[in-house]
């Protein structure tokens, strides 16, 4: 029975998931550029370097790939590359509006380490 509750955790978890908060900023930057909602994705990705020796990437694309993964959460779609997906499974990508700063937040379960800045991890 273990293994089941691990499975439908895991499965609750899969993909790249987007808060309201953060969706609501995507669609506030796609309005400002003037872009056409139906036609663009938020490509969430890594490339090697940073702090930490991973960084996220978040880009608005209308490319995308047949190999790319796709979701779409609060309206926003969302492409990942497989080899990203690796390192992204279960990550939670928000916005925060603070004091302290603004931007997007990473809460990444696969990550070991990450950096001060939340732009980089290790694995």
């Amino acid at each position: 029975m273990a293994t089941e509750t691990t499975t439908e955790t895991q499965t609750e978890q899969s993909g790249v998931i987007l808060t309201e908060s953060a969706a609501r900023e995507i669609r506030a930057i796609v309005e400002q550029q003037e872009l056409d909602v139906e036609n663009i994705r938020l490509r969430v990705g890594v490339k090697g370097g940073g702090c930490s020796g991973f960084s996220y990437v978040l880009d608005l694309t209308e490319n995308q790939k047949d190999t790319d993964e796709l979701f779409e959460q609060h309206g926003i779609k969302i492409i990942c590359d497989p080899k990203s997906m690796l390192y992204l499974n279960g990550t939670t990508v928000d916005f925060k509006d603070e004091i302290m700063g603004r931007g997007f937040v990473f809460g990444n379960p696969n990550a070991n380490s990450s950096c001060g800045c939340g732009s980089s991890f290790a694995v």
